[in-house]
């Protein structure tokens, strides 16, 4: 059976390579993303350069609506997704106290709510059918005291964690993908000056995304790509908690 693979925020940053590497590989996709101009326009470019069929599906995941159109298409049983990739995200450029706690619970929706909500979703199937991969793009700001984002992705992390332990013996691995600062649209609209982040801590999106592929097909519930990455997570541990805290303000 060819692969159906259904991504969030699909025409940007991660999502666009995950959706490129994967048409690549001869995988039909499902696009989600909120402008539909840019839906057909990453359809109809992987469709003519790969031959893969590209379903889309404009949603904003901050709409209930939006969600359930989603939850839809991946409870189709005659069209079954065999990977979720929930990538939709981002960042907030102020504190939790300057933030308006409306823009707070809508950044915990994206990053945690609708996440699980497609999970749950994409599980029915998958486990009628023992297998399937879910995963969830989390961040390395998920191992570090670094405001709400650290704390949604801490989340998904943990969530990532026992999901996999719970559903491996059934077929169907999840996993955590935790990078640090890639080369993305992600941090332009947060408006962060890129050149205060030394040269050597950025990875490109192709890196982070071939060795999430890698580490998902491997069963593993937590991908850090690059072994710097890996060092910086493993030093984060031994290092008092304010410090950790001030150098991880800016990351992802």
């Amino acid at each position: 059976m060819t692969e159906t693979i259904l991504i969030t925020g699909a025409t940007a940053g991660l999502g666009a390579e995950f959706a490129s590497q994967l048409a690549a590989r001869g995988s039909n996709l499902v696009l989600v993303a909120r402008t539909r101009e840019r839906l057909e326009e990453s359809a109809s470019d992987l469709h003519s350069r790969f031959g893969v069929t590209v379903e889309t599906i404009p949603a904003d995941l901050h709409d209930d609506d939006g969600v359930a159109r989603v939850v839809a298409r991946l409870r189709d049983s005659a069209r079954p997704v065999t990977t979720l990739i929930n990538n939709a995200g981002y960042g907030l450029r102020t504190t939790f106290a300057d933030s308006p706690i409306e823009d707070e619970l809508n950044h915990l929706k994206i990053h945690v709510e609708v996440p699980l909500t497609l999970s749950h979703a994409v599980l029915q199937g998958m486990l009628a059918r023992k297998s399937g991969y879910i995963i969830n793009i989390a961040s390395v700001a998920g191992f570090t005291p670094r405001g709400t984002y650290g704390a949604v992705k801490a989340a998904m992390i943990s969530f990532s964690r026992w999901a996999n332990i719970a559903y491996r013996r059934k077929g169907i691995t999840v996993t955590a993908v935790c990078p640090g600062f890639v080369h993305t649209e992600f941090h332009q609209r947060m408006e962060v000056d890129k050149a205060t982040v030394p040269s050597w801590m950025w990875l490109n999106a192709d890196q982070v995304v071939s060795e999430a592929l890698r580490d998902a097909a491997a069963g593993k519930p937590v991908s850090i790509p690059s072994m710097k990455y890996k060092a910086l997570v493993f030093a984060s541990r031994l290092m008092p908690p304010s410090l950790v805290a001030g150098l991880a303000k800016k990351g992802r």
